[in-house]
């Protein structure tokens, strides 16, 4: 990929502080106060929740012993690259959770998401975006509900080839069948996907009912791969409430990218790019199933 992003810059310094502090044996709270810090800052800090300055690093560097030149200017690199991150500018729109998550987000070189409800926020069009919004919460604001659609649309840059990021989707038939803010809306948002899936660095697929029970269906999740050794895998899961479970340990990830890998065996392989066009063209004619559909377009 390219320069690094300000998110991966953040994980990167992180990761590295965590080490240096639990090399040199201390505890966050003897950090603190080492520092003259309230043990939240140092927290939030080693969470990747805020950046930490130039200033701050440099003698949080010397209280850890390193004294090294090169890896000194190296770790002060990191902090000027990651003190502006991706989408800061919406917290009044997603909380510090889901924050994290963007910030992966942005930084993944591989993505890869399996959805059982609704299309992913990655791939909905602005119209399908405030039919599924309004439905989660009747009473929002036309502002609320403008501001919510501008970030979603802007966590969209992600889609771009730029840096050779892949994207990998598996959408459930339930979540192309749906017909969310009516057949028009839906029609729309299924000819966005047959665009998206077109492109050579994304590749949706769609689980068919027809396979009956799967080892995805307690839920959506997503795991991401980064292009740097250093950053572990990491995997996030969404509970009916909109929140999320995040987790990095090799085992745990390990055992979602199986499952995934076996619901890419699983669905409907589109070589030739028909499936969603053809989904979008019949959107709401009939009640078959998708296999019986396409078996009905082929005669």
């Amino acid at each position: 990929m390219s320069a690094p992003s300000a998110a991966l810059q953040r994980l990167r310094l992180r990761t590295e502080l965590r080490r240096a502090r639990v090399a040199a044996d201390l505890t966050q709270r003897q950090v603190a106060a080492k520092m003259e810090w309230s043990p939240s800052k140092l927290i939030r800090i080693e969470a990747g929740e805020v950046g930490i300055s130039v200033n701050d690093l440099r003698p949080l560097l010397a209280a850890y012993g390193i004294g090294d030149r090169r890896k000194i200017d190296a770790l002060l690199d990191l902090a000027r690259g990651s003190r502006k991150m991706p989408f800061t500018e919406f917290r009044d729109v997603y909380g510090k959770e889901f924050l994290q998550f963007l910030a992966l987000e942005s930084a993944a070189s591989i993505i890869r998401h399996y959805g059982s409800l609704v299309i992913p926020g990655l791939l909905q069009t602005e119209e399908y975006a405030r039919a599924v919004m309004t439905a989660y919460d009747k009473g929002v604001s036309d502002e609320a509900l403008d501001r919510a659609v501008e970030a979603r649309l802007t966590r969209q840059e992600v889609l771009s080839a730029e840096g050779g990021r892949q994207l990998f989707f598996i959408l459930d038939e339930s979540v192309v069948r749906r017909r969310v803010g009516g057949r028009g809306v839906m029609r729309a948002q299924l000819e966005r996907l047959a665009e998206l899936g077109a492109e050579p660095h994304i590749t949706i697929q769609v689980l068919p009912f027809s396979i009956g029970t799967h080892p995805a269906m307690q839920g959506p999740f997503t795991l991401f791969e980064f292009e740097a050794e250093e950053m572990p895998d990491s995997l996030y899961l969404e509970d009916p409430r909109g929140g999320t479970y995040a987790g990095n340990s090799a085992e745990e990830t390990g055992r979602y990218l199986e499952t995934f890998w076996e619901l890419e065996d699983l669905a409907i392989k589109d070589e030739a790019g028909v499936v969603l066009p053809r989904l979008a063209a019949r959107m709401g004619e009939g009640s078959d199933d998708l296999e019986t559909l396409l078996e009905n377009e082929a005669e």
